[in-house]
């Protein structure tokens, strides 16, 4: 695939965001299938695609990065994941949308735009509220539940194309949002210009992503997959948006997902928006972590080497002693996680996941079959090993009648963890 440099060339193998060449490993992870790619019951025996799971940090950016083996139309245009199936991301949609509304003043004269808007998870609190919205969604299975809540959903990859059509039919958002999207786009320079060209004159854009240094401190490989083309600092993500004449004002921690940022950004001549404290202790905080330079950046693949050896160890010492074990959820992490380390049903007898959309169909490469939660009551396993270790809080409240029987949870990042 080929991305252009930072004057308009071309370089195979360059980093999307500056064209310099990929020759720095950030860490290694093998081969591995895409991470949503779930394989019906009926197809087990068929080939599945593996593709290198090797990701770059560029020498002259430090952006991390996947190379593209997949396009997005083939990855996500029908998806399984449905937002609205987590509880904890529900309380996350409702509480942002209270605080943005108030922040910002919006209301009736307001219209707000979420890329990526998936089953309406978010835009319904905004509707709720009096607030206009439109959601754009590119896997039209999705789209088709949220377009059944009432939430009008275009369903449309978002790019410069995208943008202009909009801006042709007179959208204009105050508003501009999107959650864990900005990973997901390969051709990044696309996709930022598409913001500044929907971006009304002071208007705001809040984008939700992984935040790299998290990654890296609490060692989370598993958030590392093929659907993720790139993994970004605020160090990185300043100098992308910067390039497109956005300029970010404002920032969050959050710890969603592993812990996560909220970047708040304007266009470059909006005067009224003045960079905050926060933003500067982030800066200061990643050049304390090494992030600004390629020195920080090193370590990271023998950590990961190190947590694979020690899920193993567990999982050996378990089956050796004559325990059994069943999975909870089949997130994308999980699957980067168990294909990784080489985890089949010869260590984990089954996952369940609340998802219809997942039951039935059983995890890809590694061939786990997937159940509905009430199949942990029916075989009452000694160990559940949740795979959204993000959400376990939630996990343990939903599968607290676990303990009748004496089994243990156990979540395998940032380390192997056997919880009570």
């Amino acid at each position: 695939m080929a991305y252009p440099g930072p004057s308009g060339t071309q370089g195979v193998g360059g980093c999307r965001h500056c064209g310099a060449p990929l020759e720095h490993t950030f860490c290694d992870l093998g081969m591995s299938p895409l991470a949503n790619a779930y394989v019906p019951a009926g197809c087990l025996g068929a080939k599945e695609a593996f593709y290198p799971l090797h990701v770059y940090v560029c020498g002259r950016c430090l952006l991390v990065q996947l190379q593209e083996f997949e396009s997005p139309q083939e990855i996500f245009s029908d998806y399984a994941y449905f937002s609205s199936y987590s509880e904890s991301w529900l309380a996350h949609a409702r509480a942002y949308t209270a605080e943005v509304t108030s922040r910002f003043g919006l209301g009736a004269s307001s219209h707000v735009v979420e890329i990526a808007s998936n089953d309406g998870y978010l835009l319904q609190y905004f509707r709720a509220g009096g607030v206009p919205v439109l959601g754009i969604e590119p896997a039209a299975n999705v789209a088709h539940v949220a377009i059944e809540k009432g939430i009008p959903t275009r369903v449309a990859f978002f790019g410069t194309e995208t943008a202009r059509a909009l801006r042709a039919e007179g959208v204009h958002a105050d508003l501009l949002l999107g959650n864990n999207v900005l990973a997901h786009v390969p051709q990044l320079h696309d996709f930022v210009e598409g913001l500044k060209l929907l971006l009304k004159p002071g208007g705001v854009i809040t984008m939700e992503f992984p935040h790299l240094l998290q990654l890296i401190r609490q060692n989370q490989f598993d958030t590392i997959y093929h659907e993720h083309f790139s993994y970004f600092s605020l160090f990185a993500v300043e100098q992308v948006f910067a390039r497109h004449q956005l300029r970010l004002f404002d920032v969050e921690s959050l710890e969603t997902h592993g812990g996560s940022l909220r970047i708040f950004a304007a266009h470059d001549g909006d005067v009224d928006r003045d960079p905050s404290a926060r933003l500067q202790a982030l800066r200061d905080e990643e050049r304390g972590a090494g992030l600004t330079s390629l020195e920080g950046y090193r370590a990271f693949g023998d950590a990961v080497k190190r947590a694979k050896r020690d899920l193993l160890r567990f999982l050996i010492d378990a089956k050796d002693q004559g325990k059994t074990v069943a999975g909870y959820g089949a997130p994308a992490k999980g699957n980067t996680l168990l294909n990784y380390c080489g985890i089949g049903p010869d260590f984990i007898d089954y996952t369940v996941d609340r998802s219809p959309h997942k039951q039935g169909r059983a995890l890809p490469g590694v061939h786990i079959p997937i159940h509905d939660p009430d199949r942990i009551r029916a075989t009452r396993p000694d160990y559940v090993l949740i795979l959204p270790w993000n959400l376990k809080n939630e996990v343990m409240n939903q599968m607290a009648y676990v303990r009748e029987w004496g089994a243990r949870f156990v979540v395998p990042i940032p380390a192997v963890t056997v919880l009570p």
